[in-house]
């Protein structure tokens, strides 16, 4: 059973610091894609951030790139996102996820991804 657990969100202020964790079970980590995404009240699912099986290659949406940093701890089997200078506009519910196939960034299809249960990040003005 896959088991995928975020932790690390809060209420901050703008121009704080976070980092989320995501902790893997019930899978090879090492043989899957992460990912992270966010979704808003009333606004769609975003693909925040990806990395690839050994971290050699990311992507990051236009939204967060150059604040936020994705890293994965394969011995640990743990995902990161070290967030910087936050905006009210990150405040959203960040999910974890995790998808086998094609070793590649961004991830096109979230079909058949396992997903954490979200932590959320609420940035205040």
């Amino acid at each position: 059973q896959v088991q995928m657990v975020e932790s690390g969100g809060g209420l901050v202020q703008a121009g704080e610091s976070l980092r989320l964790s995501c902790t893997v079970s019930g899978l090879t980590f090492n043989l899957y894609v992460m990912g992270w995404f966010r979704q808003a009240p009333g606004k769609g699912r975003e693909e925040v951030s990806c990395i690839t099986w050994r971290g050699a290659t990311t992507s990051y949406s236009d939204s967060v790139k150059g604040r936020f940093t994705i890293s994965r701890d394969n011995a640990k089997n743990t995902l990161y996102l070290q967030m910087t200078d936050l905006k009210p506009e990150d405040t959203a519910m960040y999910y974890c996820s995790a998808r086998d196939g094609s070793n590649s960034c961004p991830i096109t299809s979230t079909t058949g991804n396992h997903w954490g249960q979200g932590t959320q990040v609420t940035v205040s003005s």
